[in-house]
């Protein structure tokens, strides 16, 4: 983590990436029509109008006396916009669009606190303001940072959900064409991987990735790219969805009384038709060299029906970040900085595009499409590092979800952050999570 000490002056490159990943989330609602904002594409989350005003409101609520002094103006948005939902939280919310402050009001809100934090932060830049609380603000800016940049991402994927009459595409969606792709597994030599940060580092990262441990790993094969809208497509039709032997008694349940028959990002127009991919902005034929994306239970019945297995997070490591002599790299490819020729990240694209589309994004071992296109899902049920420590100004982040009902995802998706392309960074979704963009590899643990 970075260091505490509140004599700190903010760096002007974070304040710039602050305002950069505004632009980011003020363009996700940009996309949505101006008499959509009070819908809910996901029966569990909130309307979308409660996403406008809290991502000032975290920021707001962080900073405000810990790091800067701020006027107590709005203390009854600042608590209205304060918490989202978490899926497994219980009952599905009740509330009605008339329980919202109009989108004026909301949109006022949001620039009132950024004027506030940008006069602060400007000052503190320029060294002509302290801090005032026991933190320092480099280290609360980038948690803001990137738990805004995280909402980017969750955001997009719930406006995924939103009927194409209710948003507003872009003039130009770009796309990319499929690659040569030779399929297979590709065997990963024993070794050790490390898994976590430092914290003599002094490098940020989140409370779940603490504190970096090392972990000797047996050999075993991965397959080369992430499973593919058409491999899919063989369980699906040889009766996947319908063998209860391929799915947990829990996966069953869930989706017999679901009516769960397919993958949520695929939609047949018409009965008997071929399968359609739901873009972003619009439905097109099942695109077959795209990585498909399921609920962990999903993966979990096709590993099942293929012979093999999820991997589990230190293989997914190995594979991926790790090295011959044990060491882990920066990145799959080595330590040069993340660009376009690497993969499908950064918000390069609105959906995924071929798993053969970036082989120089390929680790040294061999596996391809490895980071962005599609986070992957591992066996490890999410839970904390020996040393785990809550942050103690956000102690809900990480230890509100080691209930042993989440599993680990790595990777990144096309709507993924460059800043969260470290090989520590975890993500964590329930089992029975449609909507995340997330795909999945097999390994097997006997070799050749």
């Amino acid at each position: 983590m970075l260091a505490t000490n509140h004599e700190i002056d903010v760096p002007r490159a974070l304040i710039s990436s602050l305002e950069d990943a505004r632009r980011r989330t003020d363009a996700l609602f940009d996309i949505v029509r101006p008499d959509s904002l009070y819908e809910r594409p996901i029966r569990e989350r909130h309307r979308i109008i409660f996403y406008i005003g809290h991502l000032e409101a975290f920021d707001r609520n962080l900073l405000r006396g810990r790091s800067l002094s701020l006027p107590d103006t709005s203390a009854q948005l600042d608590r209205l916009f304060a918490f989202g939902i978490d899926p497994v939280g219980g009952g599905l919310p009740t509330d009605q669009p008339s329980d919202w402050p109009k989108v004026e009001q909301v949109r006022q809100y949001v620039r009132r606190v950024r004027e506030e934090l940008d006069e602060r932060l400007q000052k503190l830049a320029q060294g002509t303001g302290g801090s005032d609380g026991e933190f320092s603000p480099a280290l609360l800016l980038n948690v803001a940072i990137e738990h805004r940049l995280m909402h980017a991402e969750t955001l997009a994927y719930m406006l995924h959900r939103l009927p194409y009459e209710r948003k507003i595409a872009p003039a130009d969606i770009p796309r990319i064409s499929a690659g040569a792709r030779a399929s297979g597994m590709i065997e990963i030599p024993s070794g050790a991987v490390a898994l976590g940060l430092s914290r003599s580092d002094n490098a940020f990262g989140w409370d779940n990735e603490y504190e970096r441990h090392a972990v000797e790993v047996p050999g075993f094969a991965i397959e080369r790219y992430k499973t593919t809208n058409a491999e899919y497509l063989g369980f699906l039709n040889e009766g996947g969805y319908a063998n209860q032997k391929l799915w947990s008694d829990a996966d069953w349940v869930w989706k017999e009384s679901s009516g769960i028959s397919h993958p949520a990002f695929w939609e047949k127009q018409d009965h008997g038709a071929p399968w359609f991919w739901k873009g972003m902005f619009s439905a097109i034929p099942l695109p077959l060299d795209w990585p498909v994306y399921v609920s962990h239970a999903e993966a979990s019945a096709y590993a099942r029906w293929a012979g093999k297995s999820l991997p589990n997070e230190a293989q997914w490591q190995r594979a991926v970040y790790g090295a011959q002599d044990g060491q882990s790299r920066k990145y799959p490819w080595g330590a040069q900085s993340p660009d376009a020729s690497r993969g499908n990240f950064d918000f390069a694209h609105w959906d995924p595009v071929s798993v053969a589309a970036h082989p120089a994004g390929a680790s040294v071992f061999g596996p391809e499409d490895i980071l962005g296109n599609g986070w992957e899902w591992t066996s490890t049920v999410f839970a904390p590092f020996r040393g785990f420590e809550t942050f103690s100004f956000y102690p809900g982040y990480s230890a509100d979800f080691f209930d042993g009902k989440h599993f680990v995802i790595k990777g990144a998706s096309s709507r993924t952050a460059a800043c969260m392309l470290r090989p520590s960074f975890r993500n964590w979704f329930q089992a029975h999570y449609q909507y995340v963009y997330a795909g999945f590899r097999c390994v097997s643990n006997r070799l050749a």
